[in-house]
């Protein structure tokens, strides 16, 4: 789950993205090897969807930006829904 607010004078908006990210089976090997380039040492969930381990995703159910961090449509959806311009 990732989820995004805007408060606005009188009001705070939310907005809730619910995202599944699906591994395919990795042997003890390819942990290792993975765990030897430090990058899972300072990532929630030992991962970045971005980074190295990106290779073991086989499934993606959600939003990308989401699993990122930041859920841009949920983000653009609430900017829209109080008036304030994207662009």
């Amino acid at each position: 789950l990732s989820a995004v607010a805007l408060a606005t004078p009188g009001k705070v908006a939310l907005r809730l993205s619910q995202n599944r990210v699906s591994f395919r089976s990795l042997s003890a090997v390819e942990i290792e090897s993975y765990c030897a380039t430090g990058e899972p040492m300072d990532k929630a969930g030992a991962y970045a969807i971005q980074g190295k381990a990106a290779i073991f995703i086989e499934h993606l159910e959600g939003s990308y930006s989401a699993v990122m961090g930041l859920p841009l449509y949920e983000t653009a959806e609430l900017l829209q829904d109080a008036d304030i311009a994207m662009f």
